[in-house]
């Protein structure tokens, strides 16, 4: 081998080799599902579901079978009835990349495994801190960032569900307010998955001891694309919003309910190169190779190849 050649810790799919990977769930997604799975812009149909999903769904199955195998065995040599606990997926990627399709699908077709799993879905939006207080550290353009969010709560809520607490609450976030919502919880008992989405949970970690948060995770997954297909998406985005969600006068982006569309996509364009593109290089993007399992998906959002981390 010359000292040039560098080999990969993962195996490479094409969407047609991953394809054949596939299982058959007892019980098939419905057409009207799709609507309730996929974001705004972000097409979705059974044959990605099928070619994509199902057999990430069997692959993933067989690890947590093998996580609830090794629960068993290290009960009977500690001598101990220790409850079992959530195996933790973290999805990780860019704004406007897909990550929330991605996690909704995988909370779907997991649940329809033959055991039919518990699976719980948790985005990190509801551990950022609240714009008020974003505001006093002088950061609200920086929402997004590792510095925006508070680690110790994120790291806290993590722990408690890997210690096998019975009941832990989540903060909610409102993507309308464009904040944390003060009164309100999500409750997650005991499920048997839970799935950890946000832009940066495998990089975010708590300056004070160290530990980041995918260090409680049992399975990572990025969603990958082309930084020049991610704008596409998050400039359609923007315009879909802005002639949908943004007309709503209790929205915080209100302000750009009447912006022609040349102002709108010159607007969506300036907040991607001042907050999004740095974001993605400087925090995002590098963590990429630590995931377990990469997602690769072409101009028109549908997955076109898998790197899965070899073991």
């Amino acid at each position: 081998m010359s000292e040039h050649t560098f080999t990969s810790p993962f195996r490479n799919f094409t969407r047609e080799e991953w394809k054949r990977l596939n299982g058959q769930l007892s019980h098939a997604i419905r057409e009207e599902d799709l609507s309730q799975l996929h974001a705004l812009n972000e097409p979705l149909t059974m044959q990605e579901i099928e070619e994509v999903y199902i057999p990430l769904a069997h692959l993933l199955e067989l690890h947590i079978n093998k996580f609830q195998e090794l629960h068993a065995i290290s009960n009977d040599f500690f001598k101990r009835n220790h409850q079992k606990l959530p195996f933790i997926i973290g999805i990780a990627g860019s704004v406007a990349v897909g990550k929330s399709t991605t996690a909704r699908v995988l909370k779907k077709v997991l649940a329809l495994l033959p055991h039919r799993p518990k699976v719980e879905l948790v985005t990190t939006d509801g551990f950022l801190y609240p714009n008020k207080e974003l505001i006093k550290r002088n950061i609200l353009n920086r929402k997004g960032f590792p510095e925006s969010y508070d680690s110790k709560k994120i790291i806290q809520f993590l722990a408690d569900i890997k210690s096998g607490k019975s009941s832990v609450s989540v903060p909610l976030y409102s993507h309308l307010a464009y904040d944390v919502l003060p009164n309100e919880k999500l409750v997650i008992s005991q499920p048997d998955v839970l799935i950890v989405e946000g832009i940066n949970v495998l990089q975010v970690n708590s300056r004070r001891n160290g530990v980041f948060v995918s260090d409680f995770f049992d399975y990572s997954i990025y969603v990958d694309a082309d930084e020049k297909n991610i704008v596409d998406w998050y400039i359609d985005r923007f315009e879909s919003l802005r002639a949908t969600a943004f007309q709503n006068e209790a929205s915080y982006f209100h302000k750009y309910a009447n912006l022609s569309t040349e102002e709108s996509i010159a607007m969506a364009n300036n907040i991607w190169n001042e907050i999004n593109r740095p974001n993605l290089h400087q925090n995002i993007l590098p963590t990429r190779y630590r995931a377990d399992l990469i997602l690769k998906k072409g101009s028109h959002h549908f997955v076109k190849r898998i790197k899965v981390r070899k073991i």
